[in-house]
């Protein structure tokens, strides 16, 4: 085996905590919650991956608050999830993996019919709620200062709870269109006070997250970001100012950063490359009118991009020129073993996997017993990320007779 995968299957620091390897299975939502409450689906789909060798698997979307929620199928952070959930982490625990969990809040972007706090969804300014029109949820107002203070208590309280309960370590969700990336945007942060306008200002609300959580774990717990090198839409945001993000977060004290691209409000394909999702989502779709709706405008927003290797590790190595002290994690496109080996030969402290370990649960096993021949057999065909809402959840089509 080589020096460079010897690295990547060798134990490593992530803040106070050590990795056994610097493979993570990255946050995506697996659509095994039904009604919210983790139960043997998620636990089995997520053991299976540390019994496979990751060093640590991330459990998505942890919503900080009810109001949070894209829809009703996803996990709250608090005490009616309390059972379940640490049941569920000591299931992994005994496999030798750690966990962390990714902070979520939908922010604008919403069809949650279920609303506690508020009347409609709000995110920075006011603004077209894309989702929420399939179920005539078609407008999101702007929060006040009220709302924005409500909404950082809301980061503080879920991340009490989570190291609490039992999670190793917390990553927060500043990219991908989502609360937090609305504030970021300049397409979606229109305000005119402190929280508006420059990028100083646009990110005022997500240090304020970043502290919030900073506050309750403490100095000894890791907290990881996952950021946006740009939006991927006209006026969203770019990698210039990408960069001085991550140069903020950096000097506030994060403990890594996961570099993506994209949105899942108006441009998700730069985060996957390959084949469209929208025959899938066309195909899911929960009602006539909908399916209608998506006929119309999905083929246009979801494009077929070409897949190759590595797609974000020119940004990515942009962003660890800038970052002083936090560790750099890669996503993007490391499904073969001379894409690690380049991750690894460039000093990059962690990779985070998602498509790859569907396909494969056991990658980091294989891979070690393999070394270089190891051929993990996904083929960018994203049918699974169109199984989301698919009964059961997500799975990788070439292992499914489904």
């Amino acid at each position: 085996m080589s020096e460079y995968l010897k690295r990547a299957f060798s134990p490593a620091k992530l803040g106070a905590l050590t990795l056994k390897n610097r493979i993570i299975k990255a946050a995506t939502f697996e659509g095994k919650t039904p009604n919210g409450v983790p139960g043997d689906a998620l636990t089995s789909f997520h053991k299976e991956i540390c019994e496979g060798g990751v060093a640590m698997t991330t459990i998505a979307y942890c919503a900080t608050e009810p109001d949070g929620r894209i829809h009703q199928d996803m996990i709250l952070m608090n005490e009616a999830t309390r059972e379940p959930l640490t049941a569920m982490l000591n299931e992994l625990h005994s496999t030798g993996a750690m966990v962390s969990g990714q902070m979520g809040h939908c922010g604008h972007f919403s069809k949650n019919k279920d609303l506690q706090r508020l009347k409609r969804p709000l995110g920075p300014s006011r603004h077209l709620n894309s989702l929420g029109a399939m179920v005539g949820m078609p407008f999101a107002g702007a929060m006040s200062e009220s709302d924005i203070d409500s909404f950082i208590q809301s980061y503080h309280d879920a991340a009490l709870y989570m190291k609490h309960i039992g999670f190793n370590a917390v990553e927060i969700h500043f990219g991908h269109g989502y609360a937090l990336s609305q504030f970021i945007s300049p397409l979606t942060n229109r305000r005119s006070d402190q929280y508006g306008g420059t990028i100083e200002n646009r990110m005022r609300v997500p240090l304020r997250a970043l502290n919030a959580v900073r506050k309750a774990v403490g100095h000894d717990f890791p907290i990881l970001g996952k950021m946006g090198l740009f939006d991927a839409v006209k006026g969203g945001l770019r990698e210039v100012e990408a960069l001085f993000v991550a140069q903020i977060l950096d000097r506030e004290g994060i403990d890594a950063l996961i570099t993506s691209g994209g949105t899942s409000t108006y441009n998700c394909m730069p985060m996957f490359r390959g084949k469209s999702i929208a025959p899938g989502i066309i195909e899911t779709a929960p009602n006539w009118f909908s399916k209608l709706m998506l006929k119309a405008i999905a083929p246009r927003m979801f494009k077929d991009l070409p897949y190759h290797e590595l797609y974000f590790l020119d940004g990515h190595k942009r962003v660890r020129d800038k970052v002083k002290n936090a560790k750099m994690v890669y996503i993007g496109g490391c499904h073969t073993m001379q894409s690690l080996e380049k991750v690894m030969a460039e000093g990059i402290d962690f990779v985070q996997l998602g498509r790859a370990l569907l396909k494969d649960p056991a990658y980091v096993n294989n891979a070690m017993a393999q070394g270089r021949e190891y051929v993990n057999g996904c083929t960018h065909c994203n049918l699974c990320v169109t199984t989301i809402e698919h009964p059961g959840g997500i799975y990788c089509n070439l292992n499914s007779n489904k």
